[in-house]
């Protein structure tokens, strides 16, 4: 739990230890860890580099421990931190939101539903200030991280329980307990309907239906509308494109970018921005059975294009296509963001450390890259050049192939491909596949970025 100038009693105070404090407190000095609990002085000292590289890291790490093996109510003096903390490249602002998002991040509990004896005491977490300004942030700074914890919660659900149906009927269960949110769940008929060929050919082996899941939000009709299409593959076998056992391993994460996004709408409604968005999750799963579909098929998108399916494992940026031209004609988009857990290669190129972004518009990269600069979710731009479309039109038969026929440049080539369907609007790819898990659990990665970018 965490409180802002609370009355609550709190069992410890928080301070950051001086250079002095740490020279002359032979106990300070040895520790190797973050921080050190005096009982005695009723003080825990934060150990804090100032010397850091890069201090949003450094004060993360320092409360990420903190959090981790707290056993009691805390306070913690916002004022006294930002003072030594803060510089030109780490603000009052930005200080205050780490600590927040680290703590409750942190803090959210497991998934646990199948788990006996997982509940922890839920600790006090009061953070002191006599700065007013802090008010306004904290109440954004508690619905950003609710939301991204709400992400992390549907990421982390079992894939035999989080299906496309089950998830649907959640999302909009939860939406009707936030004001301003209008949800509009299709089916397997709707879909049909709209010539959602790609998306069908995906879910054509499983037992469960597909779900395109819309959540909009209007507090700005001034607005551009801005529409976000998440990828919401519940589970990704591969289909014939069969993945091996290793490989399947966090397959229940390839629906991170649709609950990202829809979590997004959520946080800007629950704050009652000044926003224009709709969020678009396409859900379904990737099996094979009888009526899988096969490699080399040729299937027609809702746009009118048409894909060779040369990879059944490439099946995201399918249901993402569908999603894409949903998000142009029927919601009249203006612009377009997409997230996806898309590419092996990203992993590759990235790492665990940055998103991939996608985009020819570069006054929409500049939005993006402000925003993830203000909250330190990194996000670096790689191209996408004609070359790039080029071998993803390399098929007689078809206009797309959903599969370059090489490894060059994988994540470039996915990305040119959903290109084409963004209709010439201003559009991004977002490649989340390095970045919506971590350690078996979900991150809810870019909740904060969209909401920092939409909400202001």
């Amino acid at each position: 739990m965490i409180k802002l100038n609370a009355t609550d009693a709190s069992d410890l105070k928080v301070v950051v230890a001086t250079d002095a404090e740490i020279e002359n407190n032979h106990f300070l000095k040895a520790t190797k860890d973050s921080f050190l609990v005096d009982f005695g002085q009723k003080t825990v000292y934060l150990k804090l580099d100032l010397k850091a590289e890069d201090r949003r890291k450094e004060l993360k790490k320092v409360i990420n421990s903190l959090v981790v093996k707290n056993v009691a109510n805390l306070s913690l003096d916002l004022d006294a931190l930002i003072k030594v903390y803060s510089n030109d490249q780490f603000n009052a602002e930005q200080i205050f939101n780490t600590v927040v998002e680290t703590i409750a991040f942190v803090s959210h509990p497991v998934y646990s539903d199948k788990k006996t004896n997982s509940k922890k005491p839920d600790y006090l977490y009061n953070l002191t200030s006599l700065d007013d300004k802090f008010n306004d942030l904290f109440t954004k700074a508690l619905i950003k991280t609710e939301m991204v914890n709400y992400a992390r919660d549907l990421q982390d659900t079992p894939p035999n329980l989080a299906t496309s149906e089950w998830l649907a009927e959640k999302i909009k269960v939860d939406a009707k307990t936030i004001p301003g949110v209008k949800l509009t769940v299709l089916g397997l008929e709707e879909a049909k309907k709209l010539g959602m060929g790609l998306l069908l050919a995906v879910n054509s082996a499983s037992e469960f239906e597909p779900r395109v899941v819309i959540a909009e939000y209007n507090g700005e009709a001034s607005k551009p509308k801005t529409v976000l299409v998440g990828k919401g593959i519940t589970f990704d076998s591969g289909g014939y494109n069969l993945k091996p056992s290793q490989f399947m391993k966090g397959m229940k994460f390839d629906m991170s970018g649709a609950a990202i996004m829809i979590s997004t709408v959520f946080a800007l409604a629950k704050a009652q921005a000044k926003a224009n968005v709709a969020a678009v999750g396409m859900f379904t799963d990737n099996r094979i059975g009888g009526h899988g579909t096969l490699p080399e098929s040729v299937i027609k998108s809702m746009n009118g294009l048409t894909v060779q399916i040369d990879n059944t494992d490439a099946e995201g940026r399918l249901v993402l296509a569908d999603g894409l031209t949903y998000g142009v004609r029927e919601l009249k988009a203006e612009r377009l963001i997409e997230a996806s857990t898309l590419t092996g290669a990203i992993s590759v190129a990235l790492g665990p450390w940055a998103t991939g972004g996608f985009t020819k518009s570069d006054a929409l990269w500049k939005e993006v890259k402000n925003a993830s600069l203000q909250t330190g979710e990194a996000i670096w731009r790689l191209p996408i050049y004609p070359e790039h479309l080029e071998v993803m039109k390399k098929t007689p038969i078809a206009d797309l192939t959903n599969s370059e026929p090489g490894r060059n440049a994988g994540s470039s080539t996915a990305a040119a491909f959903l290109n084409e369907f963004a209709e010439g609007l201003d559009y991004i790819h977002l490649d989340i596949a390095s970045t919506a898990d971590d350690s078996d659990r979900g991150t809810g990665v870019l909740v904060k970025t969209l909401f920092e970018l939409l909400a202001n």
